[in-house]
């Protein structure tokens, strides 16, 4: 009974030392004396201890950085240039195969071809022209690492340049130039502003001059006009009459001071006066007439 006690426990410990859990983020390959045996897709697996072996391979997305790099620059310029790649295993099972038994350790060959490739890129450009162009950078360490890589497994999702800096003196001069390009930007638009200003500011002028000489001109008609009624007025009532006229405006003046003056009912200028205010003068009644009336009562 013992033996069959012990036998059991052994067996119970080989089956949970044999248990392999593979997550969803993984694929494995399993091994039995060093040959491929069988592709583990997640879930619960069983190998036999010793004998086989499972190999976790990570499917998702990871990063490599490439770390920082002196590259000489077509115009003879150290560049401190640093890229970062992102990749993942595909999860089928050739790619997974490739990943593990056509390369040694993909992420450290990721670094160095993104790294060797890099040189070959900047290295035909000048640092202003590297600076300028880094989409066209991206693209050409991407599809450089893609073609390389297609036997191994893995597909290059993106790549990314994180900085292309250049000496320090370099960069201090870079920094005066588009400093200077600023300034000289600033005060163009400065000046551009204040001709903007002036010109509306001479058109305001121009304006208020034209409304002040066309009040003018209405003002002049206006006058015109008024001195066209007196005239008119003028040549109505007092042509051959400038005696009458100088009579009139002797009394205007008269008038002015209060003066109270008798005109007889028959003068000319009595007729005047009444034409232009529209009433009759009142007449005296006959001596005569009076002596009738005396008589009759």
């Amino acid at each position: 009974m013992s033996f069959i006690f012990l036998a059991g426990i052994a067996a119970a410990l080989v089956f949970f030392w044999g248990i392999r859990i593979v997550r969803p983020t993984q694929r494995a390959l399993i091994e039995r004396l060093g040959k491929y045996l069988r592709f583990a897709e997640p879930g619960f697996h069983w190998i036999i201890p010793v004998i086989e072996r499972l190999i976790l391979v990570n499917t998702t997305e990871q990063m490599v950085d490439a770390e920082p790099q002196e590259i000489i620059t077509n115009d003879n310029l150290n560049a401190r240039v640093d890229a970062q790649v992102y990749f993942k295993v595909k999860s089928d099972e050739t790619s997974v195969k490739s990943s593990q038994y056509n390369v040694n350790n993909y992420q450290w060959q990721i670094v160095n071809l993104a790294r060797t490739t890099l040189r070959n890129i900047i290295g035909t450009l000048t640092l202003k022209s590297a600076n300028s162009e880094r989409g066209k950078i991206n693209t050409e360490l991407h599809n450089t690492l893609r073609s390389e890589t297609g036997g191994w497994g893995i597909e290059i999702v993106r790549t990314e340049l994180k900085e292309i800096d250049p000496p320090k003196d370099v960069q201090e001069t870079m920094n005066k130039v588009v400093k200077a390009e600023n300034e000289k930007i600033a005060a163009v638009d400065f000046a551009t502003a204040r001709e903007t200003v002036a010109d509306g500011e001479k058109r305001a002028k121009i304006k208020e001059a034209e409304g002040t000489r066309q009040a003018r001109i209405l003002q002049a008609q206006g006058e015109a006009e008024a001195i066209k009624l007196v005239n008119e007025a003028a040549e109505k009532y007092f042509v051959g009459n400038a005696q009458l006229l100088r009579k009139l405006e002797a009394m205007e003046s008269a008038l002015e001071e209060n003066t109270k003056i008798i005109v007889p009912s028959n003068a000319d200028l009595v007729n005047v006066v009444g034409d232009l205010a529209g009433v009759l003068p009142v007449r005296k009644k006959s001596a005569d007439s009076s002596h009738e009336n005396a008589s009759g009562h």
